[in-house]
């Protein structure tokens, strides 16, 4: 049974988990995931993703059930490390992610949201990772992530209360970019990738190696192959193209218009 949904137009892929009532990821789900995200980053037409979830749930976290089977210090390890590897990829993909949350985003739900570059939610979306009330940590990066992202303070109290937040704290606490009502998020999803697929591929590359880069190193190195990245761009056909227009007062065409 595929638990996610995957259509590809206008040069963006659309994943939808889809695994009733909640969503929950499985092993299953994990290793479909995989086999998309090798299909969506060998795609050359492909220049942008947005994944979501199907009815209420963007993501419910892990599969309940096959967390009670992680009996050994192994079994869970390798569980971790499967999910970890698996969020890295997204993480570091070379085509921007955005996170269409379209309701309840928990445990490895959250952690998969965090791995995308942009998170858009949901008015009536919430957030949580609860882990701490199964006596276990989050597995997929959460505890990293979410430090990242929100600051350590922030993260800390979310981790070790295991307490959920709305949407309008999410976008508070900087864990979402926007929120807006239910019947706009898809639109809205569909217009921030529309304005990234209208640039040139090079540059929206560039800039997603360069910050998602910059986040392990000092910022001296970060600011070294800022410089580094720019100078190449300066290279690129899709630079003298989007200039020209600029000075000539018109839009680029940095792809082709679809039939």
């Amino acid at each position: 049974m595929l638990h996610q949904l995957l259509t590809i137009s206008h040069h963006v892929a659309r994943i939808t988990l889809h695994n009733p009532p909640a969503n929950v990821i499985n092993m299953s789900l994990l290793k479909e995931l995989d086999g998309v995200l090798n299909e969506v980053e060998q795609d050359d037409y492909v220049r942008a993703m947005i994944i979501t979830g199907s009815g209420r749930f963007f993501c419910a976290g892990a599969d309940i059930h096959e967390l009670t089977r992680l009996n050994t210090v192994h079994a869970g390890t390798e569980f971790a490390l499967q999910g970890q590897a698996l969020l890295n990829r997204f993480e570091r993909c070379n085509k921007p992610i955005v996170a269409a949350i379209n309701g309840t985003c928990v445990g490895g739900g959250l952690e998969l949201a965090l791995a995308c570059h942009i998170r858009l939610a949901a008015e009536h979306a919430t957030f949580a990772l609860p882990e701490i009330r199964l006596g276990l940590i989050p597995g997929f990066g959460g505890t990293q992530r979410l430090s990242r992202v929100v600051g350590a303070s922030k993260a800390a109290e979310m981790i070790l209360t295991g307490e959920t937040i709305a949407a309008g704290d999410a976008l508070a606490i900087g864990l979402v970019s926007r929120v807006v009502s239910s019947h706009e998020l898809y639109a809205q999803s569909e217009t921030t990738v529309a304005l990234m697929t209208a640039c040139g591929a090079p540059a929206v590359e560039a800039a997603l190696h360069a910050i998602r880069g910059g986040l392990d190193i000092p910022l001296s190195e970060g600011l070294a192959r800022e410089a580094e990245l720019f100078g190449a761009l300066c290279t690129t056909a899709e630079k003298q193209k989007a200039l020209r227009a600029f000075v000539e007062k018109r839009r680029p065409r940095m792809v082709e218009t679809e039939v």
